[in-house]
């Protein structure tokens, strides 16, 4: 496949021109068609294994084994959230009502986040990865992703935070539970929320059946232990799926002027793999591609980074990916790195700091 290289001297064609030549390849090879059969096929097999844990806590019955059943819970309730993520980008139909009505359906009864709540913050995310002040998923929230960010804490919230990457994924144990406040806290908050009668429906019975499910079948202590169980789990698989696509990438500033087809590539990173990471991670490890066609079903990935990798190449434009450990590590560098300045003066010299003067 042949593209136009960019100028010597660092000098560009149009940046529109740019991304606009290889969404046409990509449309052309045809990628961006739907797979709709491939997400019946994810959505049946996954009711199938929901029907199997059910069924298992039904056989156990007063069995510490039950908590075998909570992980597979979490790790299953996780690959519907995937799904979810991907009929909200518009992957699965063409009709962006039935994409819509099978997300909030996945998001909200199945998996037991507010739709509405993901949809806004992860349309801004999309539009501004990375991006200072625009990008949520940047904003501080447990832990700081700028020195500004944790410079600012201080007492036991900096300690923590010169500490973050330590802690970084343990506490993810916690994100389940973050997930499924953040949903009751947008629907039923002053905020404007799409559909809000419709959610709160959803996200009280599904609350609902599924606590008064498991403690009618459980005893007391193995009821609490099955809830904490499971989402532990789905908060870990979570954070982990999401943790490495942008954690220790270029962070940019509110102001910056880069291009569409740049600002997606240079914020982004790809993990490298087999079937087996691509089914772990929902397709998340092909995070480039992601948001470079964010409306692209998830079995066409793989062909469209080979375009991508080339065409960026032919552009030297950065293209990252590395495997899941590295990755991982990244992270754990990049926080830590981030947490060393928790309770710094902003006028302080890091260099007289470091010798305590």
């Amino acid at each position: 496949m042949t593209f136009t290289r960019t100028k010597p001297g660092g000098n560009r064609s149009n940046p529109t021109t740019e991304y606009s030549a290889l969404l046409r390849t990509v449309r052309d090879a045809g990628l961006l068609r739907r797979a709709t059969t491939y997400y019946y096929l994810m959505f049946a097999g996954l009711l199938v294994a929901l029907g199997g844990v059910v069924t298992g806590v039904l056989l156990l019955g007063d069995s510490w084994y039950q908590l075998l059943m909570a992980a597979a819970l979490g790790i299953i309730l996780t690959q519907f959230a995937f799904l979810a993520h991907e009929a909200s980008h518009r992957q699965v139909f063409e009709s962006g009502k039935a994409n819509d009505l099978v997300g909030r359906m996945l998001a909200n009864l199945f998996v037991g986040i507010s739709y509405s709540w993901w949809m806004t913050k992860h349309s801004r995310h999309h539009a501004n990865p990375n991006i200072l002040g625009k990008d949520p998923d940047i904003d501080r929230d447990v832990v700081s992703f700028t020195e500004e960010q944790a410079a600012s804490t201080r007492g036991i919230y900096a300690w923590f935070t010169k500490r973050q990457g330590k802690f970084f994924f343990p506490i993810l144990v916690l994100e389940g539970l973050n997930l499924h406040v953040h949903g009751f806290r947008t629907v039923f908050g002053r905020g404007k929320v799409d559909k809000r009668t419709v959610e709160i429906v959803m996200l009280v019975s599904r609350i609902s059946v599924y606590v008064a499910a498991i403690f009618l079948l459980l005893p007391l202590g193995m009821a609490f232990a099955f809830i904490g169980v499971q989402l532990a789990v789905f908060g870990v698989y979570m954070g982990s799926s999401f943790a490495p696509n942008h954690i220790g990438m270029p962070i940019l500033p509110r102001d910056s002027k880069v291009d569409f087809l740049r600002r997606q590539v240079l914020t982004s990173r790809n993990v490298s793999g087999g079937w087996f990471i691509n089914w772990f991670m929902g397709g998340l490890n092909f995070q480039v591609e992601h948001h470079l066609f964010p409306n692209m079903a998830r079995p066409h990935l793989r062909a469209a980074q080979q375009i991508a990798r080339e065409y960026c190449e032919t552009h030297t434009i950065l293209y990252t990916e590395t495997t899941l450990p590295q990755a991982y590590a990244i992270v754990v560098q990049y926080m830590n790195k981030v947490g060393l300045a928790a309770g710094r003066d902003a006028f302080e010299c890091p260099a007289a700091a470091a010798y305590g003067r």
